[in-house]
């Protein structure tokens, strides 16, 4: 409505400005002033009223544009409120699904566990079954090995009786004919030497030599299966728990007697000779029962014997210990030499 009226207003200004050309093209020089004047004020009305003009049409546009934002701002509302409500209804239908898996578990539980429990009842029932199959089984087992026990003990009694027993039986008799032989050739040596200790420590050992004797003519067999090997001279031999201890002992008393026979040759400033001691030679002492060869038993008695003899002579404890009369290897030294292993 104003745009037409400031329309109508311009045109009505146009008119009158060429009337009033047309009415003064016989004026004076002061009109044509005025009539200049009037003209370019008419020219500045004009152009002030297309710039209004403009103006007006600018914030038509502008408020058009605010309009069309605003309903785009709705729309975009719109769909997200209709999004969200299309999130909640599908969160709604998820929770309402979970109700019903969870109660549906519910009510598959007491199934489950009946189906559980019947499992763990055949399951222990198996186990029950199995655990008496192997309970009969070791039973068995055990039966066997003892049956086969029992053969190897009676072969084994049957051995020693037939053979292994007379045998060694005479090689220790031959020893004892050995040690008669010898015995007062050696007593009369070491007097004309007058190494007198060495003479009561070669009497002492003769004495327990045949306190050795008597205790064999009462000895009886004791079976025991073979539990241990051990290697001498590139061979291996297999011995029960009795002979393992026999050979234990065979070093420990070699090293005891050693050492009293080393002690007595320093004592009598004689010179350092073990292998010229009658106990090394004869190297049976303390074989007390026919579990291994003599010479089995000589052979480590006289390992241990050579040993003993050193620390005697030179007063020290490298290879053993020797105290009140009684004397041992030690333990690191004694497994060096026997070096006995699980059979």
């Amino acid at each position: 409505m104003r745009v037409s009226k400031l329309s109508q207003a311009s045109r009505a200004l146009v008119i009158s400005g060429a009337l009033l050309l047309g009415t003064s093209v016989q004026a004076s020089p002061l009109q044509q002033d005025s009539q200049r004047k009037q003209e370019k004020a008419a020219r500045k009305q004009e152009k002030q009223a297309q710039r209004q003009q403009q103006q007006q049409q600018q914030q038509q546009q502008q408020t058009q544009q605010q309009q069309q934002q605003q309903q785009e701002q709705q729309q975009r509302a719109l769909r997200r409120q209709q999004r969200q409500q299309e999130q909640q209804q599908q969160q709604q239908q998820q929770n309402q699904q979970n109700t019903d898996n969870r109660r549906l578990q519910q009510q598959q539980v007491p199934q489950n566990q009946d189906n559980l429990r019947r499992r763990q009842m055949e399951q222990q029932s198996q186990e029950s079954r199995r655990l008496e199959q192997q309970r009969l089984t070791q039973q068995s087992l055990e039966r066997a090995r003892q049956q086969y026990n029992d053969q190897q003990r009676l072969a084994q009694e049957r051995r020693w009786n037939e053979h292994d027993r007379d045998q060694r039986l005479a090689q220790y008799r031959q020893q004892q004919q050995w040690q008669q032989r010898i015995e007062r050739q050696r007593q009369f040596d070491l007097e004309r030497q007058r190494r007198l200790n060495q003479l009561r420590y070669q009497q002492l050992y003769l004495e327990r030599l045949r306190q050795d004797q008597l205790r064999l003519q009462s000895w009886r067999y004791t079976y025991a299966p073979l539990q241990y090997r051990y290697n001498r001279g590139g061979r291996y031999y297999q011995v029960n728990q009795y002979g393992a201890d026999m050979l234990r002992q065979a070093l420990n008393l070699g090293y005891e007697q050693g050492f009293r026979a080393g002690q007595s040759d320093r004592q009598d400033r004689w010179r350092f000779n073990y292998q010229d001691s009658f106990a090394f030679q004869d190297a049976t002492y303390g074989y007390s029962g026919y579990y291994v060869e003599l010479n089995d038993y000589r052979y480590y008695f006289r390992e241990g014997f050579r040993r003993g003899y050193e620390d005697g002579y030179y007063s020290r404890s490298q290879y053993g210990r020797y105290s009140n009369g009684v004397g041992s290897l030690l333990g690191n030294v004694l497994s060096a030499i026997l070096n006995l292993q699980n059979y």
